[in-house]
């Protein structure tokens, strides 16, 4: 074999290798989105059924608080039919509601002394607290995933092997402004 043909037949070897590489690196950058939902997706439905306990709870002792208490659970119902359908987008507008009414759930809590002295009501306070942390937690993971993803499916050479083989853009879970707004005490009570 002549050396132009070997140095030919190496420089097609090197270039198959480095498409299998390229490939493989998204594969696995796709899975990691797959895996940070899924770790999302696990504490949203753990909350899902913390909740009506919550709304059982506060209704033994808020019986004037319907409204509070039936939109904690709308936005529940709302994030559970976006969790369902994947829908990262509608997710993140409903868990926006989600948050807010339980906001508005714990502050309107503080007008009922009995309610707050509750072993259970603290216990599935405490819990859904924590499930909110994990949640918040787990969102920036799978926000740093999609954003690898992302970046690599749109840079080149990537951007052909993820053309070619139907590697597509994940969406940011994203919440609205108005979830990092404060909870209005004086608008519940006035």
């Amino acid at each position: 074999m002549d050396p132009i043909t070997l140095i030919l037949l190496a420089a097609a070897v090197l270039l198959v290798l480095y498409g299998i590489s390229l490939y493989n690196n998204l594969v696995r950058l796709k899975h990691n989105v797959s895996k940070a939902w899924a770790n999302i997706d696990v504490l949203l439905k753990q909350r899902h059924d913390e909740l009506p306990k919550l709304v059982e709870t506060c209704k033994q002792y808020m019986g004037y608080e319907q409204q509070t208490l039936e939109a904690v659970m709308q936005a529940r119902n709302a994030v559970a039919q976006a969790r369902e359908a994947q829908d990262i987008k509608a997710v993140g507008k409903a868990e926006t509601q989600m948050r807010f009414g339980l906001g508005n759930l714990f502050a309107v809590a503080e007008a009922y002394p009995d309610l707050k002295a509750s072993e259970s009501f603290q216990h599935l306070q405490a819990r859904i607290t924590g499930l909110e942390s994990g949640i918040a937690d787990r969102r920036e993971f799978y926000n740093e995933s999609v954003n690898l993803n992302n970046i690599r499916i749109e840079q080149f050479p990537d951007t052909l092997i993820a053309g070619k083989f139907g590697f597509k853009a994940a969406d940011l879970l994203e919440f609205e402004d108005e979830q990092k707004a404060d909870v209005n005490i004086k608008a519940l009570f006035g």
